[in-house]
């Protein structure tokens, strides 16, 4: 059953600020830092997964495998990116019964064409407003709880304009979709216009050198944004910082020279991924297998 606190969150007003994770390990770290919700991102999730571009190429099934990886382990609210749906309306309901069955709180759904690309690079297409307003009644219809939230994102401002994206974004709300994602707004003054426009909580999308103004939280909250995703913060730092692990560990031949702070330590990474819990395991059954009476030979 899908999380009922980012619902409650959006019916008090609350701003929701999501950081993006993309495997298990930043997914672990995330989920102890209190964030109301996480986001796992189609760009990072397709990336660490299969070490490709977020260009259509994963499947439903790779991605409702590794979403529902990530929200078993997390006690967290988790955001689902599920592209176009994979497909028509029959694949739109098969993919919200699955991302809801595989504990997922909340999905995005996008209006591109097959295959879609990643919302701030260049090549969308988006297809008419009407088949993905179809498309958003069917997820509604699919999911089993309300709690289960649809995102309905529309790519159409970077080749059609800000005004038919927005004349979108009232389709899809009309259409009942819980939120309303419009992808790659490019100043401040077009984010604002979004805001005054759409009369249902907004979705930003905040990508460090994409083309969306990156604004505070109070600054977005007071436009009408009631959800903010940081999806690439995780995997750009983690890029970066093994970059240059791996840089000192080619240079000197060791890694004695790396900073104390360049490194989570490996005893709290022992602790994130559960090894107490193991030993503690371990510890018990073999008290109890000591205690077992010696086991007689075969006459």
């Amino acid at each position: 059953m899908a999380d009922p606190s980012l619902r409650r969150a959006l019916d008090a007003n609350e701003f929701i600020l999501a950081p993006g994770v993309f495997d298990m390990i930043s997914a672990k770290v995330a989920d102890g830092m209190g964030f109301k919700a996480l986001y796992a991102t189609g760009f990072g999730t397709v990336a660490s997964h299969l070490g490709v571009a977020d260009a259509g190429i994963a499947t439903y099934t790779d991605m409702v495998s590794r979403m529902g990886t990530i929200a078993r382990g997390c006690r967290t609210p988790l955001i689902s990116d599920a592209d176009t749906g994979y497909g028509g309306l029959l694949n739109v309901r098969h993919t919200v019964m699955g991302y809801e069955a595989a504990g997922v709180t909340a999905i995005q759904l996008e209006d591109q064409e097959m295959p879609k690309k990643c919302g701030h690079t260049p090549g969308r297409r988006v297809i008419p407003a009407e088949e993905m307003a179809l498309k958003i009644r069917v997820a509604v219809e699919a999911r089993k709880s309300p709690d289960f939230l649809v995102i309905a994102r529309t790519d159409a401002r970077t080749t059609l304009g800000l005004d038919e994206a927005i004349r979108r974004g009232q389709i899809y709300a009309e259409a009942g979709a819980d939120v309303i994602f419009i992808e790659s707004p490019e100043t401040e003054a077009e984010m604002a216009e979004v805001g005054r426009r759409i009369r249902k909580p907004l979705f930003a999308n905040m990508v460090e050198g994409g083309r969306t103004p990156i604004l505070p939280a109070e600054k977005l909250h007071a436009m009408g944004y009631r959800i903010a995703i940081y999806p690439a913060v995780g995997f750009l730092t983690v890029a970066a910082a093994l970059e240059r692990a791996y840089a000192t560990l080619k240079k000197d031949g060791h890694s004695n020279n790396l900073p104390a702070d360049a490194s989570y330590g490996f005893g709290r990474m022992c602790e994130l991924m559960g090894f107490p819990e193991v030993w503690d395991f371990d510890r018990k059954w073999a008290e109890i297998a000591g205690n077992l009476p010696p086991q007689k030979a075969a006459e």
